[in-house]
């Protein structure tokens, strides 16, 4: 197992939001996407972050072993998108799988293609976001396209890899009934999706992009109602989807 540099934005040590259990998750800087609701847009650039090595941080893992096993949790890679680092992943990955570590890869499977299948048997749970179900709906959101993410996602469910959905539901961006509808359908017919995430729209980055002195989109955008919250789940429990 070679050393590999890596990129790194920040290390959250007792994570309970990216996977199971009480989990260390390493935030990876660079991501090709250009969310206009981020909540992290100081990770987009791939320089941006601290350098470091998979060995080291694999020694801040090896610290937490006893306790991440014990609350059932493991290591979780973020970003930014992680798999813009694919071999430093790969090497975490590998790493903590030799301390018996549950492993989970949070992405948007815009890179899926850079994920080969060697990181995939390293990878027990892929926390994957959709961000929009319509071609335009999605790049208005991103700046980029969404069928390599459905490629992925269609990937995972060939070789059976346990998915949690997770979708973002931003008003007047994200809340198109009938693209969610499709989503729910397309996660259902994957067979490897275990959960689905709906997750409401915050402003709790906001400052982050006034602080880099970028133009924030959705500004005058409020948080969804309630009701609107319910209304998407329905879509996914309609589809027999497990929905948080």
């Amino acid at each position: 197992m070679e050393n590999v540099t890596g990129y790194l934005h920040s290390v959250e040590t007792a994570g309970t939001l990216d996977g199971p259990g009480v989990r260390r998750v390493l935030f990876l800087n660079g991501c090709p996407l250009k969310c206009v609701y981020c909540h992290n847009p100081d990770t987009r650039r791939y320089k941006g972050g601290l350098q470091t090595d998979a060995y080291t941080e694999l020694r801040g893992i090896a610290k937490q072993k006893d306790m991440l096993i014990s609350m059932k949790g493991g290591v979780t890679l973020s970003g930014g998108e992680p798999l813009w680092q694919p071999e430093f992943v790969k090497t975490i990955f590998e790493g903590s799988k030799m301390m018996g570590l549950h492993t989970a890869l949070d992405t948007s499977g815009f890179l899926g293609k850079k994920a080969d299948d060697e990181l995939l048997s390293l990878t027990d749970l892929v926390l994957l976001d959709i961000k929009h179900f319509d071609p335009e709906g999605y790049k208005r959101v991103t700046g980029v396209d969404l069928q390599p993410t459905l490629d992925f996602a269609e990937r995972l469910a060939e070789m059976k890899i346990p998915v949690w959905l997770r979708f973002v539901l931003v008003p007047g961006y994200t809340d198109n009934m009938e693209a969610i509808s499709k989503m729910a359908d397309f996660a259902r017919r994957l067979g490897n999706v275990e959960r689905v995430e709906v997750l409401p729209f915050h402003k709790m980055g906001e400052y982050k992009w006034e602080a880099l002195e970028m133009d924030y989109e959705l500004f005058d955008i409020q948080e969804p109602t309630p009701e609107l919250v319910a209304m998407t789940k329905n879509k996914f429990e309609d589809q027999g989807m497990l929905v948080y």
